[in-house]
């Protein structure tokens, strides 16, 4: 582009569509089995369905449920669901993320300098928008995390058996449990952690506490600021 430096350029949307994802992936191979022992504490307790099997064995702390899975299930119980995880990231942090400065910049019509309710209206969008998108994703990967391997009589085989049993068993809408709860709470966290993050970093830019490449009300993502 003429009159930048290569450094100067700031980001396209699709940098930072992909950035974004791709940082969340990351993130999400790291903590998954925290994300496993969480979901398995969180059905602790549940006689019914297909979590009988998981819900016998006693948890206690995350360590314990962590140590406990690896004994009971194997070590790779600990990554159940890992590749509805993945694609629920590249879907989800994407759009809650990669398209948080785009949405703002429609919002404020191209205008450089974006108010707090144009940047909690992008943020709330962008995260309605998220939760719409990867919501199949999320149901599988929770279907997953709470199935016990020991025992046998697991219900989902594979990932893709997963998305066609609950399509079948439950319709197509079963893909969509839990929409509305967790548009709203994923709008709210969207909003607190999005608008937090460029308002601390404009108010860090205009006091010349440091500098970036990219302009003061564009979102950060990963090797751009």
């Amino acid at each position: 582009m003429v009159g930048f430096k290569a450094t100067d350029v700031p980001p396209t949307a699709t940098v930072k569509f992909l950035g974004a994802g791709t940082a969340a992936c990351i993130a999400d191979l790291i903590t998954f089995p925290l994300d496993t022992a969480k979901v398995r504490l969180q059905i602790q307790g549940e006689k019914q369905g297909a979590v009988r099997a998981a819900a016998s064995v006693q948890y206690r702390g995350v360590l314990g449920t962590i140590l406990t899975m690896a004994r009971t299930e194997g070590p790779r119980s600990l990554y159940n669901g890992l590749v509805a995880g993945l694609q629920r990231q590249m879907s989800f942090a994407s759009v809650r993320i990669g398209l948080y400065d785009s949405v703002k910049q429609f919002y404020t019509k191209g205008s450089e300098h974006a108010g707090i309710g144009s940047r909690l209206l992008a943020g709330s969008t962008t995260g309605a928008l998220a939760v719409a998108v990867a919501q199949p994703t999320d149901v599988v990967k929770v279907r997953f995390q709470a199935q016990a391997r020991a025992g046998g009589g697991q219900r989902y085989q594979s990932t893709v058996d997963a998305y066609k049993t609950i399509a079948r068993e439950e319709g197509f809408r079963g893909l969509w449990k839990g929409t509305s709860p967790n548009i709203a709470r994923n709008a709210i966290v969207n909003c607190t952690e999005l608008v937090t993050y460029d308002l601390i970093k404009d108010a860090l830019l205009k006091a010349n506490l440091m500098t970036g490449s990219c302009p003061p009300s564009s979102v950060w993502v990963p090797g751009t600021w």
